[in-house]
């Protein structure tokens, strides 16, 4: 078998040529180590001119378009363009993430700025709106957020000497903000007659309000508050693109390739034309100057960075240069020197020394240049065009050996053959031209097989075969030099290729995922001696292969830093290095190859050097392939929880029945029944896809969850009190490190976690809005003031929070694949490790965001499945149990030791004080020392260890342990079967609680006179409970089929079950012995009935539409109910046992007369009139109304009528036990619900004297026991909810005026733009009539132009006087309440009308006005606490809506 294993051998960025210039500003900065910060592609990059090195940061995904710089030059902050943009805050002198900042813009992150003392940062996005947002960044938190401006905003910045002043500009405008609590208010600024409108792109805050900003046309505008005051004219002779303010002064840079320093007055110090000066060239144009004491640094548009000493401003000295804009696509490597050449479409190649990192040679072409390759010898470059033609320099001076054009379409690859006598030329006209070279580059030869553009070729060592690849991804192979095909396997089987950068071929088959056809690997390059293969994809991403790579989908390393396509890769001429180029980043990367034996020597080094690394964290796709998965967790991994409906969806679906409802509501309604029901036991325990969710409390009480409810168990009473707040599949649990509080994570569209009291059962915390379908594994931190939290999406998100505030801390995405487990350490709770499916990650907080690092195995295996995992006794060790039974022992990220501890997967982990506890598959709980040397003691969960008080039957030996804990001198078990076990150290085991094991649950028979009940599910066990106080299970049989009903006989002596397969049994109630069996249909048995007195007949339904009766006397079938068209659902006899009532899925309702089966009509009224033995029916006028308004999309799956005929209770495939009046004539009859099973309850029955409901739940695998209270017995639990499905209006309705306001729609307005339509023309606006007088003579002359109509140009204009409100008339009382107030001892009255707060002195009778609302203002408060006396909050209608103080 082929190694698709990733190779051992890595790269490392060491190199980046180029700087981002075009489409950015203000980018390029000194630090306080004075190096030079800038960006490239998606890589931050820190120079240091004095020692030539450069320093990457690698946190971004996509292009950086933005970059401030702290005011202390340490922490650089840069956004990223992208659906999913995210600021980084870095250090410079690290470069290790410092906080992220997400989840706020879109499309990208134009600009940014920290405030003076750097506690807050400023972001514009590039949305539509362009959206200001004002971040806390070290805490990751959005502290206020505003619509910027309708069109661009090129700069950003904070007013240095008025604190919570901003100021921005943009596309014709200038805006100055004020920041106030939360709210960001802008005032544009006023252009006036001082200067024209026009578009700004920099500026920069002075004292006193002054700011000054450079424009469009080369001017600098001066602002004092928010008027222009004067204009600096010609400071530049075009754009102003940067503005820098330092200590001596400012400094502007333009279009003009100027950069000019200006006094703190801006008064001009000195002018530097780097058109002028020696490096200087025509067009060069500043995007960035930055002033440091006598040292000026500046960025070009073409990619250049120019250092100038102030003294000597003539000589400025080149640090970077990269190519200009344009896609860059030819790369070539000299065959004997490390040297590599480029050229682009700014028509310019380049040669670069790998060794010096600079550039050597430049020379500009008449065409943009497509690919180039370089002679065996080292003396001629051939560059192909975007023409179609091609031209050949010598690389010693760079000029030119000769031109040809032969083709129209661009020449997208050449190559010259091993032996030097050959060029081929391949063109996107589908063809390659052979050239010879020592003739001149005469035309020898030509290939003409391709039906596409020619995308890659290599040469045979011997130069005699070319092979090429096209378009439509075809390989074909040509005799050198004529171009004859060769399709004969034979002749191409020996030969030897010189090189491969072919992306198609047997050798690089594994370079493409599996089950892929698409064509998105730009380039390919082989290192035939290291074994190993770089490939370059449309994605930014350049990977590391084995070579040669045969089997699809190959492991890979993969390297980050090119943001858009990486258009060529290729190695250097000895190995050392590989060159890749992006397309339209145009920047060129050099990465250094670090072989395998480097690698063993490099596991040394400090963590803070090994992340310098370019070897990001995401660099090791999974490592090989991974041993088969266990079939446990294979079978976990299959599960859904994604449901058709939601209960979040209830309200909307309800909205969606709008005309029912109203018919219904019209006619009057049963109420609901006087009686209710109390959740009063459950028997279950979710073990079979959870894990490490069960603890003893801080009373001795033990907490664990089953179907969506949470259960403190007394385990010395017997008795359990539950947490029924959650509405769906609780699935994780975590206790708080007191004991005393618990949090648990539900399924839901938007799922919840739940932070609860376990001695009260109260509700702390919910949190909500971050995770998508669930929540699968929650965690304290060591303080107990932080939870962390994993999602089920896609993405398994994974959410830091303070949950006492209910704020999300840090949210990331987690991993592709499910993970079990998340952990908070307990020394340092910004950090926390997950695992899951091949998954051991290592995470700390930044801002918002999480740094996440894989696991470093090294030589020490493979990335297995993680399924548990702990923190040790120092914050840098970490233990988990792997899928393969061994428990990994991680220092920091590395993996230090593995131990082997369990046959089969190591499910749970618990640490102690000094050791540790480890839970598996294989049902053995393991005691281990601090170091997991030592194995102290086991112990084997059997049956035979079993302790008489045990509440149950353990159902097999050795169950697989999912959960485990310690506590009150005892081990606690979870099983996957849904057993709690208590083990003690001494050896007994005591079984606490148990249900169910995975499958549905649906038969459920309650004892006709005895407190016991019947369950039989899918996990093919048939169980016997006791419903007495016990509470335990009192016999179990395992079944050769699973089973979905069962039946009691009238005498309690024999239990009839149905099984999924079409068979039937009778057993022995008592002993579960079969007493007669009997198979006479192929499909599920769906309902079992014993006919009611001496119980002579049993009926049997099945899914395959009949229902068949039995004699039980002498065993046989004796009738057959034959006309249902679906299958049969419920079944019910009447008092004598002659007549059968049946439901099926088609929802009819059918009548059968027994024992022949013979088919019966019965009038609705008659049915009503005829005693029943049961009701478990839900068809029929009876029970109409048991059917909720949104019944198309759920079913009522099961009924019970009480012996009394009073109350009927229901069970639902949303999970709601619903009780009703009985008869429920009428249609969405009135009901009590009550929500404690999860998805569908499957089936309800009363116990024989009433006294409690047994209600099972299908994939939930829990069986509930409610006690029925009678009317007038109310406790104050959390129990009743009194519903309907309708609202209160028929209950008596409304106030005439209360329907009025509540019917009353502010949304139109507050959805339609601030400043409501207008209707009609402004009078000033109106086209007059022209009276006779002033009619025009006729005239043949073109109309004035409308500008100069408007203008008035000659007329003086009058000066607009400013309006001031003076008094108000009125006060919003329709609508609003509690809105007026006394103010100052009662001197004054405050309300509001409008969009106006108005404060009234009553001794004077004035008006006073608070005017800063946009949009009527519907409600109004005053502060009371004496602290803050004459504070006011007001809030007004709008989309956003805020608060106002008034002072």
């Amino acid at each position: 078998m082929a190694d698709r294993s990733a190779p051992s051998c890595h790269l490392r960025l060491e190199w980046v040529y180029g700087y981002r210039g075009h489409q950015c500003r203000n980018n390029l900065y000194y630090t306080a180590a004075k190096e030079i910060v800038y960006f490239v592609a998606g890589v931050g990059v820190v120079y240091s001119p004095r020692e030539h090195r450069q320093k990457f940061y690698l946190g971004h995904q996509d292009d950086i378009i933005s970059l401030a710089l702290h005011p202390e030059r340490v922490l650089v902050a840069t956004g990223q363009v992208g659906k999913e943009p995210y600021i980084c805050v870095w250090d410079s002198y690290t470069v290790q993430t410092v906080s992220v900042l997400k989840d706020v813009h879109t499309h990208g992150i134009a600009c940014l700025a920290f405030d003076l003392d750097g506690q807050r940062l400023v972001s514009v996005g590039l949305d539509s709106k362009n959206t200001v947002c004002v971040w806390d960044w070290r805490k990751g938190k959005l502290l206020s957020m505003a619509p910027g401006h309708t069109d661009r905003i090129f700069d950003i910045s904070w007013d240095l000497y008025q604190p919570n002043k901003l100021v921005s500009c943009g596309v014709k405008h200038i805006k100055f903000w004020s920041l106030c609590g939360n709210s960001l208010t802008p005032k544009r600024g006023v252009f006036g007659k001082t200067g024209d409108l026009q578009t700004i792109l920099c500026l920069a805050c002075a004292r006193d309000e002054v700011t000054y900003s450079g424009a469009l046309n080369g001017d600098i505008y001066v602002w004092k508050g928010i008027n222009l005051v004067r204009t600096i004219q010609g400071a530049h002779a075009a754009g102003i693109f940067s503005m820098n303010a330092c200590e001596e002064g400012f400094a502007t840079g333009g279009r003009d390739g100027c950069v000019r320093l200006w006094d703190l007055n801006f008064k001009p110090i000195t002018v530097i034309d780097l058109r002028e000066t020696d490096q200087g060239y025509k067009g060069l144009s500043v995007r960035s100057v930055c002033w440091r004491g006598d040292h000026i640094l500046v960025g070009t548009q073409d990619s250049e960075i120019f250092e100038i000493v102030v003294h000597e401003r003539n000589k400025p000295f080149l640090l970077m240069q990269g190519h200009c804009e344009g896609e860059l696509w030819a790369l070539a490597v000299h065959p004997t020197k490390p040297l590599a050449m480029t050229g682009s479409d700014d028509r310019s190649v380049r040669i670069w020394s790998l060794i010096d990192h600079a550039l050597i040679a430049r020379c500009n072409m008449e065409e943009p240049i497509r690919c180039a390759a370089v002679s065996t010898d080292g003396i001629h470059l051939a560059l192909g065009m975007k023409d179609g033609s091609f031209t050949v320099l010598r690389v010693r001076d760079m000029t030119e050996v000769v031109h040809i054009k032969d083709r129209k379409e661009a020449i997208h690859e050449l190559k010259y053959s091993p032996d030097g006598n050959f060029l081929a030329v391949g063109s996107n006209d589908s063809s390659v031209d052979i050239y010879g070279v020592v003739q001149r580059y005469k035309k020898v030869g030509e290939c003409i097989g391709s039906l596409s553009f020619i995308t890659h070729m290599d040469w045979s060592s011997d130069s005699k075969y070319l092979q090429t690849n096209d378009g439509n991804g075809r390989r074909l192979f040509y005799r050198m030099p004529g171009g004859k095909e060769v399709t004969n396997k034979e002749e191409l089987k020996g030969i030897q290729w010189a090189s491969w950068t072919c992306v198609s071929g047997l050798e690089v088959n594994g370079i493409w995922p599996k089950y892929s056809d698409i064509n998105d690997i730009n380039s390919v390059d082989a290192n035939f001696i290291g074994q190993v293969m770089v490939t370059a994809d449309d994605y930014g991403i350049v990977k590391l292969f084995r070579y040669p790579c045969l089997r699809k989908g190959a492991k890979f390393k993969k390297y980050l830093g090119h943001s858009a396509h990486v258009t060529n890769v290729r190695w250097s001429h000895d190995h050392q290095w590989v060159v890749s180029i992006g397309g339209a980043d145009h920047s060129v990367f050099q990465w250094k190859f670090v072989p395998d034996r480097k690698l063993k020597d490099n596991l040394h080094i400090a963590p803070q050097e090994s992340l310098v690394d370019s070897n990001s964290d995401e660099s090791d796709s999974d490592q090989s392939d991974v041993p088969e998965l266990d079939s446990e967790i294979e079978q976990e991994t299959q599960i859904t929880y994604r449901r058709q409906v939601y209960k979040e969806d209830l309200p909307q679906l309800k909205e969606q029945c709008k005309e029912k409802r109203k018919s219904a509501a019209s006619k009057r309604r049963e109420r609901a029944p006087g009686n209710s029901i109390r959740l009063h036991f459950v028997h279950g325990y979710r073990g079979y896809d959870c894990r490490s969710n069960l603890f003893y409390t801080q009373t001795g009480e033990i907490v664990y969850h089953v179907a969506a409810v949470g259960v403190v168990y007394n385990r010395q009473q017997n008795t359990q009190r539950f947490y029924l707040g959650h509405d769906d599949d609780i699935l994780c649990l975590a206790i708080h490190p007191l004991k005393d509080y618990v949090a648990t994570g539900q399924v839901g569209r938007d799922s919840s976690i739940h932070i609860w009291d376990t001695e009260t059962i109260k509700p702390l915390s919910v949190l909500k809005g971050y995770h998508q379908y669930g929540v699968c594994a929650v965690d304290f931190s060591a303080d107990g003031k932080r939870l962390a939290s994993v999602g089920i999406d896609d993405n398994h998100t994974i959410v830091l929070w303070d949950w006492k505030k209910g704020e999300k801390l840090s949210a990331v995405r987690g991993s592709k694949d499910k993970i079990f487990v998340v952990k908070i350490n307990p020394y340092m709770p910004d950090k926390l490790i997950t695992v899951g499916i091949k998954h051991m990650k290592f995470w700390r907080r930044a801002g918002g965001g999480l740094i996440g690092r894989k696991g470093c195995i090294g030589a020490l295996g493979r990335t297995d499945t993680m399924m548990c995992a702990v923190y040790g006794w120092t914050e840098e060790m970490a233990f988990s149990g792997t899928s393969t039974g061994d428990v990994c022992i991680w220092r920091d990220v590395f993996l230090i030791k593995t131990v082997k501890a369990h046959d089969g997967p190591v499910f749970s982990m618990h640490a102690l004080e000094k050791g540790f506890v480890t839970g598996g598959k294989d049902g053995v709980v393991a005691l281990w020392d601090d170091t997991f040397e030592r194995c102290l003691k086991t112990y084997a969960i059997k049956r035979a260890a079993l302790a008489p008080g045990s509440k149950g039957l353990l159902l097999e030996d050795n169950p697989s342990i999912r959960a485990i804990s310690l506590g009150h001198g005892h081990i606690l078990v979870g099983t996957k079967n849904g057993e709690i076990l208590e083990v003690d150290k001494s050896g007994p085991i005591t079984l606490l609680v148990q249900g169910h094991m995975e499958g549905e649950v649906w038969g459920l028979a309650t004892h006709p006179h005895l407190p016991i009940c019947a369950t039989v599910s899918d996990d093919k066990t048939l169980r016997i409970w006791d419903l007495s106080p016990s509470h335990c299970m009192l016999a179990v049989r395992k079944l050769k089929k699973g089973g979905r009903c069962c039946c009691f006989s009238p005498d309690g002596k024999a239990l009839a079950v149905g099984l999924n397969d079409g068979s039937f049994l009778i057993v022995n109630a008592d002993t579960l012995e079969d007493l007669v069996s009997f198979q006479h249909r192929k499909d599920v048995i769906s309902e079992i009935r014993f006919s009611p007195g001496a119980g002579k007949y049993l009926a049997v339904a099945s899914c395959d539409n009949f229902v068949d009766i039995y004699n039980v006397m002498s065993s046989k079938r004796v009738g057959i109910c034959k006309g249902a068209s679906s299958y049969i659902t419920h079944m019910d006899w009447d008092i004598r046992g002659k007549l059968l009532q049946v439901n099926t899925g088609a929802k009819e309702q059918l009548f059968f007369e027994a024992p022949r089966g013979k088919k019966q009509t019965i009038p609705s009224l008659e049915v009503e009139k005829i005693g029943w033995a049961s009701w478990t029916s839900v068809l029929g006028s009876c029970c109409e109304g048991i059917w909720p308004i949104i019944g198309e999309v759920t079913d009522v799956t099961a009924s019970c009528l009480t012996s009394d005929s009073k109350v009927l209770a229901t069970g639902d495939d949303f999970g709601f036990v619903k009780l009703f009046r009985y008869p429920a004539k009428g249609k969405f009859g009135k009901f009590k619900r009550y929500v404690a099973h999860s998805t569908h309850v499957t089936n309800v029955r009363w116990t024989y004297d009433d006294s409690l409901l047994v209600t099972v739940g299908g994939a939930d695998t829990s069986l509930m026991l409610w006690t029925y209270e009678m009317e007038g017995h109310r406790d104050s639990r959390q129990c009743d909810s009194e519903e309907s499905d309708l609202d209160s209006e028929e209950d008596g309705g409304y106030d005439s005026d209360v329907t009025r306001e509540n019917e009353i729609n502010y949304t139109i307005k507050a959805l339609s733009t601030n400043i409501r339509p207008m209707f009609g023309i402004k009078p000033h606006l109106q086209q007059k009539e022209p009276t006779l007088d002033e009619r025009p003579p006729v005239s043949r002359a073109l109309p004035q132009p409308e500008k100069l109509q408007t203008n008035n140009v000659g007329k003086k204009k009058r000066p607009i006087e400013d309006l001031i409100l003076e008094l108000v008339f009125g006060y919003r009382g329709k609508d609003c309440r509690n809105n007026v107030h006394y103010l100052n001892d009662g001197a004054d009255v405050i309300y509001h009308t409008a969009s106006v707060g108005i404060l009234y002195n009553v001794a004077t009778g004035s008006q006073s006005f608070y005017q800063e609302h946009n949009d009527d203002i519907l409600c109004l408060t005053v502060n009371q606490h004496p602290k803050f006396t004459n504070i006011v909050a007001t809030g007004q209608l709008q989309l956003l809506l805020f608060t106002c103080g008034m002072q």
